[in-house]
């Protein structure tokens, strides 16, 4: 069993991200397995080398040792374990789907998508749950997504300056056992259209980057919270195109959700980690917490 923990360096870790932490670690040392950490810097505008040293900080702090990259390689420079360390990674599968004749070039905005379609998918097409956080439409709670309309598909535009790069997704039900929700069944070309793989500002996205790197580094288990439910089902189709025989096993666990229902995040200003160490919680306390919040959904 292999498995990760990968948090984005665009704010501090809070009780959410050590719930993921706990399930990771546990099952992985409950299984034999080991524990990749992954520092998803994938959004160069929003991530920051000051919150990928207080993740590391934190991390040692509570006592979880990732197997692989070590916490030491991280703070000695370039790393394995960092996505912005190696783009040709990404560069070499979206060669691979271009020869594919899969890749498009893409200079839709989403309020321009939105004005065409005039709705949004539903989220929970198949059984999926809600929609990830950077997939969701402004209003608080919503559970749609907007669904490309494959508007570029035809033009001939080339990926480059301004222009996305979007990946071709054939239709279909992809079926999943998740690890704690039993039997799922999605249908992303219903759920999000054809998958925005690099943005018009050149950075990679979350579900194409994280599918690769799954792929490369042999992930044979995702563990995550269920606010990422619905990109399964996509993931597991690129990770198809890109040559993978078998998905990895997926589990998503509940979330810890704050008063007004909404999941934890960093963009609320949430309490962070490093504010509980500094008020004197100890790294046991700092897990109980964790424990004590987490609401099924």
């Amino acid at each position: 069993m292999t498995t990760r923990f990968a948090p984005s360096p665009t704010g501090h870790l809070h009780l959410g991200h050590l719930l993921n932490a706990i399930y990771v670690w546990r099952l992985a040392r409950h299984a034999g397995g080991q524990v990749r950490l992954r520092i998803e810097d994938h959004d160069r505008e929003r991530s920051r080398p000051e919150f990928e040293r207080a993740i590391l900080d934190d991390l040692e702090w509570l006592g979880f040792a990732p197997d692989l990259p070590a916490i030491a390689a991280f703070r000695a420079g370039p790393c394995g374990g960092r996505q912005s360390d190696h783009p040709e990674r990404y560069a070499a599968a979206l060669a691979c789907l271009d020869r594919d004749l899969r890749v498009y070039g893409c200079d839709c905005s989403r309020a321009e998508i939105l004005r065409r379609t005039g709705a949004l998918a539903d989220a929970r097409s198949g059984r999926g749950g809600d929609a990830p956080r950077e997939a969701r439409p402004a209003a608080p709670g919503d559970t749609a997504e907007l669904r490309y309309d494959g508007f570029c598909r035809t033009r001939g535009l080339r990926p480059g300056s301004g222009v996305g790069t979007r990946v071709r997704l054939d239709p279909g039900v992809e079926t999943f056992d998740d690890g704690m929700l039993g039997p799922q069944q999605q249908e992303p070309m219903a759920q999000c259209g054809d998958v925005l793989v690099r943005d018009r500002r050149g950075n990679w996205t979350y579900q194409f980057a994280v599918t690769v790197d799954d792929l490369v580094e042999d992930v044979t288990d995702v563990i995550r919270g269920r606010d990422l439910l619905t990109s399964t089902g996509r993931q597991i189709q690129l990770a198809r195109l890109l040559g993978r025989s078998a998905p990895p096993a997926f589990l998503h666990h509940p979330l810890i959700l704050g008063a007004d229902g909404e999941k934890l995040s960093k963009s609320r200003g949430d309490t962070a980690l490093r504010e509980l160490r500094a008020a004197g919680l100890s790294p046991a306390e700092a897990i109980a917490r964790a424990e004590a919040a987490a609401s099924s959904v």
